[in-house]
């Protein structure tokens, strides 16, 4: 029994949320082989993974098969931050951006809330996850644009866009604009594990993600695969709007899947005429968000106005928030401020 055929056997064990073997996945680390003795870590990207105990498990039931059953397994499970391994291991905090339905408006406060985070200091990274309909480009002024690749331990990765002083990567760097991506569920995911797999992060305060609408095989692959902070929901205030975040919340509230709702976010809650300021319709209804956020005890950030230099901001390439002195800036300012205080209360706990 040696180092490299303890590696060889292992290399049957698979860790199906990113269906490939765990040496080529590089999540063993420290080795060690002592006459019947055999220890070593297991790097997974959140230890809340259900599969864990089933990796253990499988990879002690190999080597004891392969090498005999007197052989005495150790295996520990330890997390990819506290290896700082792996590409996400310099994020601290990583925040997906979702919807129950489309036309919300999810990308735009997505784009303009890590826009507001790094006005603030924030180191913080964009992933376009919408892998149906990406939007990210067009927002961020990069339309025809290609990240450029780098080598790290003889793989080839890609390099963010640094767009504003915000690392930025979208599925629609790679397709045409006008090309529609036919895919099925698992072609989808499997995407979205090279965007954040195959890129190089780097140290970050917040990565940003921005979920196609809905619930899917995109936000299944994400919460099973990666360490999600938290989550924040964009809705409208009709009432349809409404019905489509309780899905969504409820999804994120599974036992299987529980993550933390970080607060819900309404978007076009209110018009305000350039000529008038002062003056707010609610066109779609006013507190039916807030009330609904109360009633599950989530946190409500805050309300974006509709206003026609949200769009046409995002259509030139300059996001909004990056006025900080006009109102819609300090809008989302605010939201940020609220997302900040909300993961200062999860570390509490």
């Amino acid at each position: 029994m040696t180092k490299d055929s303890v590696i060889e056997a292992l290399g049957q064990v698979i860790y199906f949320p990113k269906r490939e073997n765990i040496i080529k996945l590089e999540m063993l680390e420290n080795l060690k082989i002592e006459n019947k003795n055999v220890s070593f870590n297991l790097v997974f990207p959140d230890l809340n993974d259900p599969g864990i105990k089933i990796v253990m498990g499988t990879c002690t039931k190999v080597i004891k098969e392969t090498f005999g059953e007197d052989i005495e397994v150790e295996v520990n499970p330890i997390a990819q931050k506290a290896s700082g391994s792996g590409p996400l291991a310099g994020v601290k905090h990583i925040i997906a951006v979702a919807s129950g339905k489309g036309g919300v408006g999810k990308s735009t406060v997505a784009a303009n809330l890590a826009v507001a985070l790094a006005k603030k200091g924030k180191k913080v990274g964009l992933l376009d996850a919408d892998i149906y309909g990406p939007s990210v480009p067009i927002m961020f002024g990069l339309e025809n644009t290609q990240p450029k690749a780098t080598e790290v331990d003889g793989k080839t990765k890609v390099l963010p866009i640094d767009q504003h002083g915000i690392k930025v990567l979208s599925i629609g760097f790679f397709v045409k604009p006008e090309q529609a991506l036919i895919w099925r569920g698992p072609m989808a995911s499997s995407a979205l594990k090279q965007l954040f797999n195959d890129a190089v992060w780097g140290e970050l305060d917040f990565m940003i993600v921005d979920l196609p609408p809905g619930t899917g095989d995109v936000h299944l692959t994400l919460t099973q695969s990666y360490p999600i902070t938290g989550v924040v929901v964009v809705t409208t205030p009709q009432q349809v709007a409404l019905a489509d975040v309780k899905k969504a919340v409820s999804m994120f509230k599974q036992e299987k899947i529980h993550i933390p709702i970080m607060g819900i976010i309404e978007n076009m809650s209110y018009f305000t005429p350039t000529e008038l300021p002062d003056n707010k319709y609610y066109i779609f209804g006013k507190g039916k968000t807030e009330e609904y956020a109360k009633s599950l005890k989530i946190p409500f950030l805050g309300q974006i106005p509709m206003v026609a230099g949200i769009a046409e901001s995002g259509d030139k390439g300059s996001p909004i928030a990056l006025n900080t002195d006009g109102p819609i800036g300090k809008a989302f300012s605010d939201l940020a401020d609220g997302l900040i205080k909300q993961i200062d209360i999860l570390n509490r706990f």
